[in-house]
């Protein structure tokens, strides 16, 4: 009832010199640190290579895990998983020609900016012009606001006396999840002696004090100041805060490209599919609560329509907290199981949005279609009949209800004998024998018309309107679709001519941020729907390996660490989002300018 309320729990900030009671311990800040890495072999060497691939195939390894516990490095191995850490802007985009020139638009003045602003804006895909100079230095001042002031701002608190309030503009939402976060985890964009815990606090009211200055922005009036604290540990942060904050901090971009975060209809799986020497194929799947980066469609009607095109990239945030600290000692390839677990789902994550993005041009093949379980009736050994309700109705159709004293009805039947008399009057279902023999399964539109009999059973059943509901369940029909009839599968933003995909997923833990890059080739989603492995190449993977490059973590309060973020999601967006050439006229790819490398595609703006 108060769900949507919770945002205000955490809302009321508490004067100085009032410091909570009982705060628990912060929670650590630990990352996950899992980096399989795939050493290069020589070709020519059949045994080496041989030794990197698992005995059983891909498919029926992966569907061999039960629970999410049972993830291993040796699953990272069969898919050739390599992960290079901590990587560069120009390591993550597929063309470092895409990436703005930042620095240079940091040193132009305002006059400057209004001259340049429309020479810094590219044509996109969906047909509208890209943000420029002018809307990138918007945001980067929006993201340096410092968080006391936008707090102050989203408390409706006064600004401290000789300052104006800061204008957080496209950024409100951002600071306003930010806010609730600093409710569970210390501001480290603070002084390490100005944190906000009870025990600091508290110090900070008795003689020999901190200096002012050090705890944030230097005040003249005491009545006007006011601390931020933290009430509860960073795992008792509720999981739907972590989402939010994400989806608000991409949004501050994405629109400008036309895009939008927004949640899939239908629920993200990755499905594998496999296909034995003998028997049907078995298909299996891992879910996701990963949510995407769509593209915008360019009509009106469209959007009021709920469609949405793409998707350009994951998202997924996720609520682990208990990374242990990272040992020295450790030997690089050893990790814990909780990061195992951690870069599994940023992998499926990424999987899954490939399989959406290779969509495009196919039609949906439901699983089970024309299979024999989903056309041949069956019942379970029994004949069928009425079920649930449907008995009901039969058993108290027409129940007299009068003076217990009265005599018995003419004939001398007893009640139980009226009762069965009654629901034997009823309408039956009509069942037939299926051809060939087999048991009889019921036909036609309904179980039992709902008009039939007057009794207590028929009148309850009729108004609830259940009775369709039995026939629904008798309905022998493939798996719902896995497809959202309201989303455009495209791979936008995909190179040309080339046998893979780069795909990005936006990662988040903690109160971090992080970027990833994953090259899924063509034949690695091939295996996966259940073609069979190609081993002519003396045991090695046909599809390579799953290459993987991963941005370091950045902090959501730090100011400078998350425009560093904004400026990775630009430069992910300006290369999603760029115009591409339309195809030849013998119906191949043309040339993607892009990956030839030609400097004159060197960009001053996204």
């Amino acid at each position: 009832m108060f769900g949507n309320l919770s945002f205000m729990l955490h809302q009321t900030g508490l004067p100085r010199g009032e410091p909570p009671k009982d705060v628990p311990p912060p929670t650590p800040i630990n990352f996950p640190r899992c980096y399989p890495q795939v050493p290069d072999k020589d070709a020519s060497d059949a045994q080496d290579q041989a030794s990197m691939k698992p005995d059983k195939p891909l498919t029926s390894l992966l569907q061999s895990i039960v629970r999410p516990t049972e993830v291993s490095i040796s699953h990272f191995e069969a898919l050739g998983l390599h992960v290079v850490p901590d990587a560069t802007l120009a390591q993550l985009l597929p063309d470092p020609a895409f990436i703005p020139d930042f620095e240079a638009w940091h040193a132009l003045s305002p006059e400057e900016v209004h001259a340049i602003n429309e020479s810094t804006r590219k044509r996109l895909n969906s047909g509208n012009l890209s943000p420029g100079c002018q809307t990138y230095l918007d945001r980067r001042r929006e993201l340096l606001i410092p968080n006391e002031m936008a707090y102050r701002t989203i408390r409706r608190m006064p600004p401290p006396k000789g300052q104006q309030q800061a204008r957080l503009g496209n950024a409100y939402e951002f600071y306003r999840f930010l806010d609730l976060f600093s409710a569970f985890w210390d501001d480290t964009s603070r002084p390490q002696g100005a944190r906000t815990t009870a025990d600091q606090a508290g110090e900070s009211n008795g003689e020999g004090q901190t200096p002012t200055a050090e705890r944030g922005k230097a005040t003249e009036d005491d009545t006007n100041a006011a601390a931020f604290f933290r009430t509860g540990a960073g795992h008792q942060m509720p999981v739907d805060y972590r989402q939010s904050i994400v989806t608000a901090f991409l949004k501050l971009v994405a629109y400008d490209f036309t895009c939008n975060v927004s949640a899939p209809r239908v629920e993200p799986r990755l499905y594998i599919t496999s296909k034995p020497p003998t028997g049907s194929p078995r298909s299996s799947y891992f879910s996701s609560g990963c949510t995407f980066v769509f593209r915008s469609p360019n009509t009106r009607e469209a959007a009021r329509a709920g469609i949405v095109e793409g998707p350009i990239a994951a998202v997924s945030a996720r609520h682990t907290t208990s990374f242990p600290p990272p040992d020295p000692t450790a030997p690089a390839s050893k990790a814990d199981r909780d990061s195992i677990l951690d870069l599994g789902r940023e992998v499926v994550a990424g999987l899954i949005t490939a399989q959406h993005r290779a969509r495009e041009g196919r039609t949906e093949k439901r699983i089970g279609e024309n299979a024999w379980w989903c056309t041949k009736p069956r019942w379970g050994g029994g004949p069928g009949g009425p079920i649930g309700r449907e008995i009901e109705m039969l058993s108290g159709a027409d129940e007299t209800i009068g003076d217990k004293d009265a005599p018995p009805p003419e004939g001398g039947l007893s009640p139980s004998s009226s009762k069965e008399s009654a629901a034997m009057s009823l309408p039956q279902r009509p069942f037939s024998r299926p051809p060939g023999g087999g048991l009889p399964f019921p036909t036609g539109n309904s179980s039992i018309p709902a008009s039939g009999g007057s009794g207590k059973g028929a009148k309850r059943l009729k108004k609830s309107g259940n009775l369709p509901m039995y026939d629904n369940y008798r309905m022998v029909r493939p798996p719902a679709s896995t497809w959202d009839k309201r989303t455009r599968y495209e791979a936008i933003g995909r190179a040309k001519g080339v046998d893979y995909d780069d795909i990005f997923v936006v990662s988040t833990l903690l109160h971090h941020i992080s970027i990833l890059r994953l090259r899924v080739p063509d034949r690695l989603l091939a295996v996966l729907e259940g073609e069979v492995d190609d081993d002519s190449k003396g045991g090695k993977r046909s599809w390579g390996k799953l290459e993987v490059w991963r941005s370091p973590w950045f902090d959501f309060f730090k100011a400078e660490e998350r425009v560093q973020a904004m400026q990775i999601v630009w430069s992910m967006l300006a290369w999603m989002m760029r115009e591409q050439p339309p195809k030849d006229k013998e119906g191949g790819a043309a040339e993607d300018t892009a990956q030839q490398g030609r400097s004159d595609v060197k960009m001053t703006g996204a």
